[in-house]
């Protein structure tokens, strides 16, 4: 009942401010790529306008009221203080009186259940909605499958002015769960908007061209992303861009000055001459494979992939972990290093089975001390991995080649490190595989 009565004040509250206050608001929903999405938007608009967007991914329930607004939401431990939300009350009726400076709110939207997509249009009005992927996700909570994904991905063009669908990773079928006839694409292998590559490689970046119906002799640019689903987060962003009228040598400029959100396909230097391709944040099947793919685009003398168990997927899990290991290819892997129980169980068998060299482990720490023993000098290293129980991110620690990078990793905070470092307390077995 508390939870309920705080989350119904936050959002009496935001009606409020958008009932004073007009800026555009622009949300991103998807399976997958949403914090990318909204980054690489902010990044393009950021020049011509002023922009709101919180830069983690504050996109729950009660966390995107705040976001929105701009103000910091409390530490768990917190969550049930009175006191606590009272202030934060006040401070969104503050900020509600208060002048602003804000143009464009960009937010993202999450859902880790049936009808939460649905409830934010009680609420909000956004003036475009971007669909980034429809993909398994927290499939534990959705036994109705990927069709039950995608009507609630989908369901926020039933309440949004524009609705932009990345082609490439939202299928046709799921086109009627989208209640609009305003609606546009976007990708790299067609749709109305897309960026095409002409030169370039995963680490140094790829030269190309952003087309759409403003510009058909295209966009000439330079992006410095990892992998062809950030590509697509740059595509959206030139689209949000031409919507919003900026002009070719606006959006070639933005374009270009996009960077790799921390643990999303991020680029870091590692010991003995090493690439780490930093994609710890999160995984699902569709984002792993996407993945390895990249790491097998670059060119080097070895390439070990760290991959994490892949959580929230319910009755879908074995064969989600047996898909992304069927697509480790000992062609192009020298080692597969898994950590946690699905990885180990489901993972690690079909990526043996393919021929793989495979180690797998229950913790992080042995995960890259183990992957720091067999690196060698120019190798490139790809992590991955789900939350909860993974942490992916403190296997690299071991492999940085400067320690204060550990600070452009994820989950670095004093809240985060504290619930790690429980977590490895309550394990046995550090230190050894699970072979």
């Amino acid at each position: 009942m508390f939870k309920k009565y705080v989350q119904r004040k936050l959002e009496k509250l935001t009606i409020k401010y958008f009932k004073k206050h007009h800026p555009k608001l622009i949300v991103v929903v998807g399976s997958v790529g949403k914090t990318t999405t909204k980054n690489a938007i902010a990044t393009v608009l950021h020049p011509k306008f002023r922009i709101q967007a919180e830069r983690g991914n504050l996109n729950s329930e009660l966390s995107v009221p705040l976001a929105i607004l701009g103000i910091e939401f409390p530490p768990e431990e917190l969550l049930r203080s009175i006191r606590v939300w009272r202030r934060i009350f006040k401070a969104m009726r503050r900020r509600i009186r208060d002048q602003q400076g804000v143009d464009v709110i960009i937010q993202e939207l999450a859902t880790d259940a049936p009808g939460q997509i649905p409830h934010y249009g009680t609420y909000l009005r956004p003036d475009m909605a971007i669909v980034t992927a429809v993909a398994p996700e927290h499939m534990e909570n959705f036994p109705g499958g990927i069709e039950q994904v995608a009507k609630e991905e989908l369901s926020v063009a039933s309440y949004s002015d524009l609705t932009i669908i990345n082609r490439d990773d939202v299928d046709e079928r799921f086109a009627p769960y989208a209640e609009t006839t305003n609606i546009t694409n976007y990708g790299l292998f067609g749709g109305e908007y897309r960026f095409d590559t002409s030169d370039g490689t995963p680490l140094d970046g790829y030269t190309g061209k952003f087309f759409g119906p403003e510009f058909a002799e295209g966009v000439e640019t330079t992006v410095h992303l990892v992998g062809d689903h950030n590509l697509k987060a740059a595509a959206v962003a030139g689209l949000v861009g031409a919507k919003f009228g900026m002009t070719a040598a606006e959006i070639a400029e933005g374009l270009a000055e996009i960077v790799p959100t921390p643990g999303r396909m991020n680029i870091l230097r590692g010991v003995r001459d090493s690439i780490i391709i930093d994609d710890t944040y999160n995984s699902s099947p569709d984002a792993a494979v996407e993945a390895l793919r990249t790491l097998y685009l670059i060119d080097t003398d070895q390439r070990i992939a760290i991959l994490g168990s892949m959580n929230e997927l319910g009755n879908f899990s074995v064969d989600a972990h047996r898909q992304v290991g069927e697509m480790c290819d000992p062609t192009y892997l020298d080692w597969v290093i898994t950590i946690g129980d699905d990885a180990a169980h489901y993972l690690a068998p079909a990526a043996k089975r393919k021929g793989n060299n495979v180690q797998s482990f229950s913790d992080p720490i042995s995960a890259g001390a183990f992957a720091n023993k067999v690196l060698k000098s120019g190798g490139v290293i790809l992590a991955k991995g789900s939350q909860n129980g993974v942490y992916a991110e403190e296997a690299i620690k071991i492999l940085l080649a400067h320690v204060e990078d550990q600070q452009r990793l994820v989950r670095q905070d004093s809240e985060w490190l504290d619930k790690k470092n429980a977590w490895l307390s309550s394990l046995e077995n550090i230190g050894q595989d699970t072979d």
